[in-house]
């Protein structure tokens, strides 16, 4: 009879856990891409904040790292997005043959391909269609600015309270998890490992590459080359692929613009100068952390986008990362807690 009421109170309380849970995450949701953004920054400053809490309160403290966040982080990828939005309505509106060189391109095409093709009446009606569907998704802009705009102030909200109860929150999860301290302890540790491993082993890796080989379309004068250097900033971090698919038009662009020498000057400089960052930098970084497949990092990211949106850039090679390490954690100590817990 004890048995069986204790089996109704548990049933109860689990069924609470899985509608709340369910309802918290309906609220997460609307704003996950912000939500991700806190934790990430929060990763990142958590060390700082830890510094900081010697000689302030944990208040201030989390203050000052906001005011750091919104100064290093945030104001400068809202510019760049800006930029990059204004440089492709640029683009848009600058579609003609003449500034295009259509004629040319096409003449190329002709000479080598055997066919004739009309690249100006093409992009004239791609701008004109992308362009109606602006104005019809005039309100619904309306409506992404003012979901980001409360979505960064959740993040911010969210940031600071995750720098200040920072080491509650922690207390707190490792409290409730039904884990030895030990084996606490080396599962976030992995973790901890992994997310150093995609943020300074990957993602700064790809933000250098992709400014080094920006550098090279701004010198050889590659049009719009602002708007293509944050496009090579994404690919790079996608191993095998990377900024090449850029710079490689571009070569074959200036090549068709008559301009020999500075398409050998940006194939030598792109080839060598950005391969060597990679050869370089990537084992020093990637070395002290842990390694992971680049077959992890490519489904992480393309499947991260998918699933989260532009945060999954970051988080989807950390997820499949974390399995990974949580499967290690397991097989390390998987016949410790069956002896300890009775499991067979």
């Amino acid at each position: 009879m004890v048995g069986s009421l204790v089996n109704i109170s548990k049933g109860y309380l689990l069924t609470l856990v899985a509608i709340f849970g369910y309802l918290s995450w309906q609220l997460v949701v609307p704003f996950l891409q912000y939500i991700l953004m806190a934790v990430l920054l929060a990763f990142v400053l958590y060390p700082l904040q830890r510094r900081l809490e010697r000689r302030f309160s944990p208040t201030v403290s989390a203050f000052a790292l906001l005011a750091f966040a919104i100064t290093v982080f945030i104001v400068p990828f809202v510019i760049v997005l800006a930029a990059v939005a204004d440089d492709a309505a640029r683009m848009l509106q600058n579609l003609d043959s003449e500034t295009l060189q259509i004629a040319e391109i096409e003449r190329y095409i002709a000479a080598q391909t055997g066919y004739e093709v009309d690249l100006a009446a093409t992009l004239s009606d791609s701008a004109q269609q992308i362009g109606s569907v602006l104005v019809e998704q005039t309100t619904a802009w309306i409506g992404v600015l003012t979901h980001a705009l409360v979505g960064f102030g959740v993040a911010l909200f969210l940031l600071y309270y995750l720098l200040r109860d920072g080491d509650k929150l922690m207390a707190w999860i490792r409290d409730v998890t039904p884990l030895p301290s030990d084996v606490q302890d080396e599962f976030y540790t992995e973790l901890d490992e992994v997310m150093w491993a995609v943020l300074a082993g990957h993602v700064l890796i790809a933000l250098i590459q992709g400014i080094i080989a920006g550098l090279g379309l701004f010198a050889t004068g590659i049009p719009n080359a602002g708007f293509w250097t944050v496009i090579m900033i994404v690919l790079a971090l996608i191993p095998l692929v990377g900024a090449f698919l850029v710079w490689g038009p571009a070569v074959v662009y200036l090549l068709v613009m008559n301009q020999p020498i500075l398409a050998v000057a940006l194939f030598v400089y792109s080839a060598v100068i950005v391969g060597i960052s990679d050869d370089y930098l990537r084992p020093i970084v990637v070395d002290r952390y842990a390694q992971l497949n680049p077959a992890v990092i490519i489904l992480g990211v393309l499947g991260g986008v998918y699933a989260f949106g532009v945060m999954g850039l970051f988080f989807g090679p950390v997820v499949l990362g974390a399995l990974i390490a949580t499967i290690n954690v397991l097989d390390d100590n998987y016949e410790r807690l069956a002896e300890e817990y009775g499991m067979t």
